[in-house]
């Protein structure tokens, strides 16, 4: 029983991945069988659009669908009118038509990468007469048929079969920054009395990095699907920006802890220091778990609490002088110190509004006030 459920929590953890093979597997089965059933020429383009399209989330597919009949459509256009308008009766001039068709597309897709397609779809459309003996013209319609059956079975499966909404993928990709942040967070703060990981901190800062650029790609689409009303969850901009200037918080603090505070000023901070950096990673990694399971913000009065007291603690090293003396540089990374945890502050009572927003409650509320 226990293997079987450790397989179970391990499927159930991929679960979004296991969708989308699901989905994948399903359009590209669906495309081939309509291509067929329609008598297209070349089923294989309307089974490799589908696999294009159907994505992680609906979102995405929406973006991959509409980038690709963009252009899938301007290649056909612009190859079919290559070929019908030049004609050629050698070697040496297919040679030529090829080259006038896809320089210029290839520099368009070296602009916008979303219009990649076109230059595939003119070339598809210049040689495969050359193959089947058609006309360009036929070609670019079956082309863009194919194409057109492809994109449509993968997105109506993308809506269909097993749905994944990026509104509650972002839940996920969210609470694993505040993770990461909450690991650098402790790590920084380590430092100040002990000296640092710096191998440590920078696979933490890396992985927080990455993170971003992958949730940031995420509210994309959330906003993709809002817009086009496929989902009604709160605004992705508020948990995005706080996120962020979360990320700078850290970053700040990182370099007002490079090295450890004079022995004196650790032996009254140590204390006050760690309530902190214990008091504010709990309260990301609670905030964490409530982003994945909609639930409301955790409490953060204890985050108000233990701040106070380091700031006293602060105010008690200033009067008694325990600055004074010491290098320059050393007094400007003590008040960096402290004007960054009072940002951070300000941010993480933003993190309590926000994640208060994506509960589950507050997000049937407003489905119903939409409504």
């Amino acid at each position: 029983m226990t293997r079987a459920r450790q397989l179970f929590d391990r499927v159930r953890a991929r679960r979004t991945q296991l969708g989308l093979a699901i989905r994948v597997t399903v359009a590209a089965t669906a495309a081939y069988a309509i291509a067929t059933a329609l008598h297209l020429l070349l089923p294989l383009w309307a089974v490799l659009t589908s696999l294009i399209v159907t994505q992680m989330s609906v979102g995405r597919s929406l973006k991959a669908t509409r980038d690709y009949m963009l252009g899938t459509i301007g290649g056909a256009i612009y190859g079919g009118a290559i070929a019908i308008l030049i004609p050629y009766s050698s070697e040496a001039g297919l040679l030529g038509l090829l080259v006038l068709s896809v320089a210029p597309l290839a520099f368009i897709a070296a602009i916008n990468p979303s219009l990649s397609a076109a230059t595939v779809t003119a070339v598809i459309v210049l040689l495969v007469p050359t193959l089947h003996h058609a006309d360009p013209l036929t070609s670019a319609i079956d082309r863009v048929s194919e194409v057109g059956v492809g994109a449509v079975t993968g997105l109506l499966v993308s809506f269909l079969v097993l749905p994944s909404r990026a509104v509650r993928q972002i839940r996920a990709s969210a609470a694993v920054l505040l993770e990461l942040i909450a690991d650098a967070f402790t790590e920084l703060l380590a430092g100040l009395t002990r000296g640092r990981d710096n191998d440590a901190l920078h696979r933490i800062q890396d992985g927080i990095g990455s993170a971003m650029v992958n949730l940031n790609a995420i509210g994309s689409e959330a906003e993709r699907e809002r817009a086009a009303r496929l989902s009604s969850g709160p605004d992705t901009g508020p948990l995005l920006r706080t996120i962020l200037r979360l990320r700078h918080d850290v970053v700040m603090i990182g370099r007002a802890t490079v090295v450890p505070l004079p022995v004196e000023v650790q032996m009254r901070l140590a204390a006050p220091l760690t309530e902190v950096s214990t008091v504010i990673a709990r309260f990301l990694r609670a905030a964490a778990s409530a982003l994945r399971e909609g639930a409301g913000a955790p409490p953060i009065h204890p985050v108000h609490v233990a701040l106070q007291h380091y700031a006293e603690a602060v105010a008690s090293v200033r009067q008694d002088g325990l600055i004074r003396g010491h290098a320059s540089d050393t007094a400007e990374r003590f008040f960096a110190l402290g004007f960054s945890l009072e940002q951070m502050h300000q941010n993480l009572c933003d993190l309590d509004r926000v994640v208060g927003e994506w509960s589950e409650t507050a997000t049937d509320k407003s489905v119903r006030v939409a409504e």
